[in-house]
């Protein structure tokens, strides 16, 4: 399996442009998801009286916050990558389906409706 960067790319510039727009959009949004993350559970470390986190509970939910931190942060960055080294295969489908899609509702708003008339 190559791991390297995707070498395909689409003949269609506008495709592409597709493309990079949909795996910016969901970069940021897993990117954004990920700082909520950092945010809400630094918060809580901070907000929880510090008398209970030198207990040994504290210290398991301390030790257990940082490797949830570590562990979706990991997952996060190597989704990113991944995404990002077969993004013709995944937007492409996407694009197609969606494409596919809004032609099939066009169609169907051209249609005349059907009136019953007694």
């Amino acid at each position: 399996m190559d791991h390297g960067k995707s070498t395909h790319t689409p003949q269609d510039p506008q495709l592409e442009r597709r493309m990079r727009r949909m795996f910016g959009r969901d970069r940021a949004m897993a990117l954004g998801m990920l700082a909520g993350l950092w945010l809400s559970l630094v918060y809580i470390y901070f907000a929880v009286p510090h008398g209970f986190l030198s207990s040994s509970v504290g210290l398991v939910l301390t030790v257990s916050g940082v490797l949830v931190l570590a562990f979706n942060s990991a997952s996060v960055f190597a989704m990113l990558r991944h995404y990002d080294e077969d993004r013709d295969h995944i937007y492409g489908l996407d694009i197609h389906h969606l494409d596919l899609h809004r032609a099939r509702a066009r169609r169907a708003a051209l249609r005349p409706a059907h009136v019953d008339v007694a």
